[in-house]
C-alpha cells in the first residue's frame, strides 16, 4: 500500500485530479464514492439548490449555525462561537470564532458575512428566497444585517419564533464565502458567480479540487480547518448513474461507496465479502405533480382519481423495498408535525368512478418528465401501468437530473415525478412550498412545487400557511401545519406517495461517515478507512 501511496503521489493522483476513472483498492486516505451526480446545475452556495450540490457545499462551506456532523438533530454553533436573541427588538446577534481562515487563507471576518448574504439576495437566484423571508431585500440588506469587529447583528422583520430564523440561517444558502476573493474573481456584474461554479472560497473541511459536470467532482482535505483536517485528503464523487455498475466497482474494490443502488443490488450484496449496507432516513418525499397550464389537467377531479391510481403498497414492498416508505403528506415522518396517516389506496375503479361523475374525457394522455436513473424509470413505469387502469394515459419522458429539473423550473412540463427536501428544518420549508403561493404569474418565479406547476392554492391556505409561520405558540403552530397537509391532500394538483430511505453500500474499511435526513447534512469530515 505504501508503493501505491507513491505511485499516486507521483502520477496517479494527478491522474485522479485529471478526472481519469478510478483504480483498484482505492488508498487508506482517499474516499471513493459511485453516486449519480448529474443532478448538479450549480456548485456556487448562493445558487446550489440539488441535492448533490447540497451535500458539496455543505463539505466546503459553514454557516455561522448549523446541524452537524457529531449530530445531525440539534442546532449548533459553527461559525459562530456563540449568538444573544432578542424577540422583542427582532435581532440575533452573533459573536464569530476566533482563528478561523478561509481555503484561500484569508481570516474570517464580519464583512465576509455581511457580504456574503448581501451577494445571495442581490444575485437572486432560486434559493435566495430562504433569506428574503427574514425581510431581506437588495436596498435594506446592509441596514438588516451589520458587521463591527467580530461581531455580527441580524435584524429581521416578521412575528417569527427565534427558532424560525436560526433555522433559516443554518440553511446552505446561509454560507458564508471569501468575499475578498469571490470579489476579484467577478466578471461582467456576476458578483463571482461563474468563478464559484468551477472554484470553492469555503472555510469547511474541504475545499474543491475539480469538477466536470456529469463526470466527476474532487475535494482535497483542508488541513486547517479548525475542527480539525479530515482523515481523507481527498474525496472524489464519480458520476456512475447506473447501480449495476456501482455494485460491480464495490465489489471489486475499485470504489469505497455506492450511493444509488435498487433494491436488487442491494440484495445481491448480501454474502459480499468486505462490502455492508447502511440504512439512513430522509427527509425527501416523492410526488407526482400536474401541471396546471394544461388544459386537460386543471379538473380537481384529475387530481383526485390519481391519488386512486398509484399501487403505493406494491411499489414500497417490491420495486421500491428497503428504500421508500409510503407516506402521503408534504412534511416527513419523524420531524414535529408530520401527518403519518395514508388515506389513499390503490382503487382504480374508484378514480373511474370520480372521472366519469366530473364528466372528464378519456382517455387523457400526459407526459410524465422524469430522471432516467434507478429508481425513478421503473417508478414510472409502474404509475404507466397503474394509472392506464383509470383511463390515464403516462407517455414517460425521461432524462437527466439537470435537464428535468430545469425544465420543472420553467413551467414546460405536463406532469412530473420528483422528489423534494426541505430547504431548511422548519416545517414552513415545506409548507410554503406545497401549500403557499405569493403570485402565479410567469414572471415572478418561485423556488415552490406551487409555483412551478402554475397553482394557486385558495386564499385561505395561503393566509393559514402565513399565520402557521408566524404563530407564537409551538403546539398551536405544529397543529396548524398538520391541518395544511390534510388540506393539500385533498385540494392539490400533486399525488404524495413515499418518503426516501437511503441505503448506502460500502466497503468494511470505511467508518464515520454521516448521512443526515436531507443532503445539507452528509459529512465526509468524520470519515476514516481501517
Amino acid at each position: 500500500m505504501n508503493h501505491l501511496t507513491r505511485a499516486l503521489a507521483a502520477g496517479m493522483m494527478t491522474a485522479a485530479l485529471a478526472l481519469t476513472p478510478a483504480l483498484a483498492d482505492t488508498p487508506p486516505n482517499m474516499l471513493v464514492v459511485a453516486q449519480n451526480i448529474d443532478d448538479i446545475v450549480t456548485i456556487d452556495p448562493a445558487s446550489a439548490y440539488e441535492f448533490t450540490s447540497g451535500e458539496y457545499v455543505a463539505n466546503t462551506y459553514d454557516t455561522l449555525v448549523r446541524y452537524d456532523a457529531a449530530d445531525t438533530t440539534a442546532l449548533t454553533a459553527a461559525l459562530a462561537s456563540g449568538w444573544e436573541v432578542d424577540a422583542g427588538a427582532k435581532t440575533v446577534t452573533f459573536t464569530l470564532r476566533d482563528g478561523v481562515t478561509f481555503h484561500s487563507g484569508n481570516p474570517l471576518r464580519g464583512e465576509d458575512v455581511v457580504g456574503s448574504w448581501e451577494r445571495v439576495v442581490a444575485l437572486d437566484k432560486a434559493p435566495a428566497f430562504i433569506l428574503k423571508q427574514l425581510g431581506w431585500t437588495p436596498d435594506n440588506i446592509r441596514e438588516m444585517v451589520t458587521a463591527d469587529g467580530n461581531t455580527v447583528t441580524v435584524r429581521y422583520e416578521g412575528d417569527f419564533a427565534p427558532s424560525f430564523v436560526l433555522n433559516v440561517l443554518a440553511a446552505r444558502v446561509a454560507s458564508v464565502v471569501d468575499m475578498e476573493t469571490v470579489m476579484a474573481n467577478a466578471a461582467d456584474g456576476d458578483r463571482g458567480h461563474a468563478w464559484l461554479n468551477r472554484n470553492s472560497a469555503g472555510t469547511g473541511p474541504f475545499s474543491l479540487a475539480a469538477y466536470r459536470p456529469a463526470e466527476r467532482l474532487v475535494m482535497q482535505a483542508n488541513p486547517d480547518y479548525y475542527q480539525g483536517a479530515p482523515a481523507m485528503a481527498r474525496v472524489i464523487l464519480q458520476h456512475t448513474p447506473e447501480g449495476a455498475s456501482q455494485r460491480l466497482q464495490l465489489e471489486a474494490g475499485d470504489v469505497d461507496m455506492a450511493k444509488n443502488l435498487d433494491p436488487n443490488q442491494i440484495a445481491g450484496l448480501d454474502g459480499a465479502e468486505g462490502v455492508r449496507v447502511e440504512t439512513y432516513p430522509q427527509a425527501a418525499v416523492h410526488w407526482i405533480s400536474f401541471n396546471q397550464k394544461v388544459d386537460a389537467l386543471t379538473d380537481p377531479a384529475v387530481w383526485e382519481a390519481a391519488r386512486y391510481l398509484v399501487d403505493y403498497d406494491g411499489m414500497a414492498d417490491n420495486l421500491l423495498k428497503g428504500q421508500m416508505t409510503v407516506h402521503q403528506a408534504f412534511w416527513p415522518d419523524g420531524f414535529p408535525g408530520a401527518v403519518t396517516e395514508t388515506p389513499f389506496s390503490y382503487d382504480p375503479e374508484k378514480a373511474r368512478a370520480i372521472l366519469d361523475e366530473a364528466g372528464v374525457d378519456l382517455p387523457i394522455e400526459v407526459t410524465l418528465d422524469v430522471i432516467s436513473a434507478s429508481p425513478f424509470v421503473d417508478m414510472a413505469q409502474s404509475l404507466q401501468s397503474s394509472f392506464a387502469e383509470g383511463g390515464i394515459k403516462l407517455d414517460i419522458v425521461a432524462g437527466t437530473g439537470a435537464q428535468v429539473i430545469t425544465k420543472y423550473r420553467a413551467r414546460t412540463h405536463e406532469a412530473m415525478l420528483l422528489y423534494w427536501g426541505p430547504d431548511f428544518m422548519d416545517p414552513h420549508s415545506n409548507a410554503k412550498a406545497f401549500a403557499y403561493n405569493a403570485d402565479n404569474a410567469d414572471d415572478k418565479y418561485a423556488s415552490t412545487t406551487t409555483w412551478r406547476n402554475a397553482w394557486m392554492p385558495p386564499a385561505a391556505m395561503n393566509a393559514k400557511t402565513m399565520a402557521a409561520l408566524s404563530e407564537q405558540d409551538a403546539d398551536k403552530r405544529l397543529e396548524m401545519y398538520r391541518e395544511l397537509q390534510r388540506e393539500t391532500q385533498a385540494e392539490a394538483p400533486f399525488v404524495i406517495m413515499f418518503q426516501a430511505i437511503k441505503q448506502v453500500a460500502m466497503r468494511d474499511a470505511v467508518q464515520g461517515f454521516v448521512n443526515g435526513a436531507t443532503s445539507d447534512y452528509v459529512f465526509y469530515r468524520l470519515v476514516t478507512k481501517e
